[in-house]
């Protein structure tokens, strides 16, 4: 993974545009891109400062504290599907995707298995067949 440019770099760069330097012109003197300069100036208009960001790290997960309380107790009260779960979490007020539900629910070891007996009256146009060694009925 690359790293940041250094803070040295990014006050000589801003320096150089204070005294009226054009942004490509910087960007050729310094061999860095011009959207680094303007980035820059807008990193030290909004923050006051030029310190590079956060690379890397883990991001805190949505589904968790009381969010994922409700949803262990959902999952709890019966079968449901990844759609159902993320339109409740919506109207809860909690924006987050399927993929996200997914996750949370295999993190935490919840799942519901789906087989034939479960599936009520949906048609799986599954019909025993007569085994190899079954014979035809006799006739009289």
């Amino acid at each position: 993974m690359t790293r940041p440019y250094s803070e040295d770099l990014r006050e000589r760069a801003l320096l150089m545009a204070d005294r009226g330097a054009t942004i490509r012109a910087i960007g050729d003197a310094l061999q860095i891109s011009p959207s680094c300069v303007s980035k820059w100036k807008k990193l030290r208009r909004e923050t006051g400062g030029l310190k590079p960001g956060q690379i890397g790290g883990r991001k805190k997960r949505v589904l968790s504290g009381s969010c994922a309380a409700w949803l262990r107790e959902r999952v709890a009260s019966g079968p449901i599907t990844l759609r159902r779960l993320t339109a409740e979490l919506a109207a809860r007020g909690v924006k987050t995707d399927r993929r996200a539900v997914w996750t949370f629910l295999k993190a935490e070891g919840l799942s519901f298995k789906k087989n034939r007996a479960a599936d009520g009256t949906v048609s799986s146009g599954y019909r025993p067949q007569k085994g190899a060694l079954e014979s035809a009925p006799a006739q009289d």
